[in-house]
């Protein structure tokens, strides 16, 4: 029923309208397993990985019929500025999702109250932000009013080249998944949705008044990060049904990889520019 519901089709002209879809996908996740998981010994204590699935799962249509709307235009691209007019549309429609997601989850977090529906989330915050003290940062953002942890000191090269590392290995990691499962990437992008929104949870003290002040506070450079790993996951999805339908010999094979490469030049490039924005220009700001 919510697939006939949320059509895909009806987004074509209106990225836009994902943003109301990735709410009501989010809202759905937690509400669901807030009902029905959060009394259980052993799921409950899953919660977390569980919503992320769901969230997941309500998505898959969309990314199923968006990867192969594009590869059959893709056919159509030729050169740097031809490709990107091409995907332009479904990137926006992406990033309009994982917003969507983003507002949602962190709602929800704050207004459900309950810590577990994020535990594997938070635990991920916790080891960035505090590896020497894991087990008492999960303690201390069991839903209680406090103040940001320290997080030691580290030189911004350091800290560059830490952020590089860590990216370039989820681009990888979102390029092998979407390749495999074409629309599979879609579970990375909701993973990272929903730990943002746990950091978003924690900057603003669980207070909702303040998620605005705490989406932009992991937006500024969250936006084109997230935006590269949708280039990236839309890359391999289209070289993945690309091979399928094409195979590996041939012009179309070669005109393929040579679009899915532009692609993922672009997405590099927007990745290299959303570590300088975090590491140079976030914290001026906060």
């Amino acid at each position: 029923m919510l697939e006939s519901m949320v059509n895909p089709r009806r987004v074509e002209k209106g990225p836009w309208k994902m943003f109301f879809v990735g709410i009501i996908y989010a809202s759905l996740s937690l509400l669901l397993v807030n009902w029905f998981f959060s009394g259980d010994v052993v799921l409950s204590q899953y919660s977390g990985m569980i919503v992320v699935t769901f969230a997941v799962m309500f998505s898959l249509p969309f990314m199923y019929y968006i990867i192969k709307k594009e590869e059959a235009e893709d056919e159509e691209a030729v050169g740097f500025l031809s490709v990107w007019k091409i995907h332009k549309d479904a990137i926006f429609a992406l990033m309009w999702l994982f917003m969507g997601f983003i507002i949602a989850f962190s709602f929800w977090h704050i207004v459900l109250g309950d810590s577990n529906l994020f535990n594997a989330q938070i635990e991920t915050y916790c080891r960035i932000n505090s590896p020497g003290n894991i087990s008492g940062c999960i303690e201390r953002y069991n839903f209680a009013k406090t103040t940001p942890l320290a997080t030691g000191a580290v030189t911004k090269e350091l800290r560059f080249l830490s952020i590089i590392e860590n990216n370039v290995y989820v681009m990888i990691f979102t390029l092998l998944l979407s390749l495999i499962f074409g629309a599979g990437a879609i579970f990375v992008l909701t993973w990272n949705a929903s730990v943002i929104s746990a950091a978003i949870t924690v900057f603003t003290r669980n207070t909702i008044s303040d998620i605005p002040l705490g989406i932009l506070r992991y937006m500024i450079h969250g936006f084109p990060e997230i935006a590269a790993y949708f280039i990236t996951a839309l890359a391999g999805g289209i070289f993945g049904v690309g091979i399928l339908r094409n195979g590996i010999h041939g012009k179309r094979f070669i005109h393929v990889l040579e679009n899915t490469v532009i692609l993922l030049f672009i997405a590099l490039i927007i990745l290299l520019f959303a570590a300088v924005i975090e590491v140079y220009f976030t914290p001026l700001l906060f």
